[in-house]
């Protein structure tokens, strides 16, 4: 094969290119690697050859060490953490679609937690107290969706079955999914008992969530986001969550990591977790399938898919 047919693609030590992919193998490990075109070469470090490149989050890229770079693809959903370290004529894509069910188990688990009290009954065990609380069911929930997208329709497909109620918020309306635009969303707020946060991080979704769109809430509502943490504006949050209007679960923050110091490890009525919603061996597996259908694809010439424009 000639040079111009050669896709060299760089995956940097710690990024995970010995994961690349996990299927059916005896051992329970099949590289999907191998079922790559015999015109793709890996490599895990820099060249000037290089025209393919999958950088993961806190690995760092040298971007001026790849001149000859055509594509980059994420292993993530959210794009904000690379989208300015790209060249001009570079494309890049996401790993939209790979995540989704973790993060939709992750909602469940988290509306779970809410309804049958698992912090409380936890803290009165720690106490040695014998303590009843009401608890409620999956049905008694109204949930709305804020970034209704591929993830949203996970959730929507996994809460059917419990009998949730579930409406959606996004861009643009979608009547026959029963999806408004966002300026509809007061509506649906005040109609749900939960608002979980799916949105990518944008300048137009940058603290979107703020203290208008929070009194728009039911009273006693739970706000759960595990889309970005700046899609909220943090300290019109606390306010909500120390006046008692409000409960929240999150697992996305502004700042991350959080600072030791930072008032909404005491606000009341809060359970957090650390950006872990997505980060599942099923999903990383998942991320990884989409990389090397990726490579496969431009290695062909074929289009490629998730590629960001605008932002998403």
């Amino acid at each position: 094969m000639s040079a111009a047919e050669r896709v060299v693609a760089y995956i940097p030590t710690g990024a995970g290119r010995d994961n690349l992919g996990v299927a059916s193998g005896s051992d329970g490990r099949d590289r999907l690697a191998a079922s790559l075109p015999e015109n793709v070469e890996l490599v895990d470090a820099p060249r000037d050859d290089v025209r393919f490149a999958v950088p993961a989050y806190g690995v760092e890229i040298d971007m001026e060490a790849l001149p000859a770079l055509e594509v980059v693809q994420l292993l993530s959903a959210g794009v904000e953490w690379f989208l300015d370290r790209v060249p001009e004529g570079v494309t890049l894509c996401n790993a939209r679609g790979a995540r989704d069910r973790a993060m939709a188990e992750w909602v469940i688990a988290a509306l779970l937690a809410d309804l049958k009290q698992v912090r409380p009954f936890a803290e009165a065990q720690a106490a040695r107290r014998w303590k009843r609380l009401d608890i409620y069911d999956l049905s008694d929930v109204r949930v709305a969706v804020l970034g209704h997208g591929a993830s949203g329709r996970d959730l929507e497909t996994l809460l059917k079955p419990f009998g949730t109620e579930v409406r959606g918020i996004a861009r643009r309306a979608r009547p026959a999914e029963g999806v408004v635009a966002m300026e509809d969303a007061p509506d649906v707020l005040g109609w749900a008992t939960a608002v979980v946060n799916l949105l990518p991080l944008t300048p137009d979704t940058k603290r979107v969530v703020d203290a208008t769109m929070l009194s728009h809430m039911a009273d006693g509502a739970l706000y759960i986001n595990l889309g970005r943490g700046a899609t909220t504006d943090t300290y019109a949050l606390i306010e909500e969550l120390r006046r008692g209007r409000l409960r929240a679960i999150l697992d996305v923050v502004d700042p991350e990591p959080l600072p030791p110091d930072h008032p909404l490890w005491d606000a009341p009525g809060l359970m957090l977790s650390p950006h872990v919603a997505g980060d599942t061996p099923g999903s990383d597996r998942a991320a990884w399938r989409l990389v090397a259908d990726q490579l496969g694809r431009f290695a062909r010439g074929e289009p490629l898919v998730n590629v960001i424009t605008g932002g998403y």
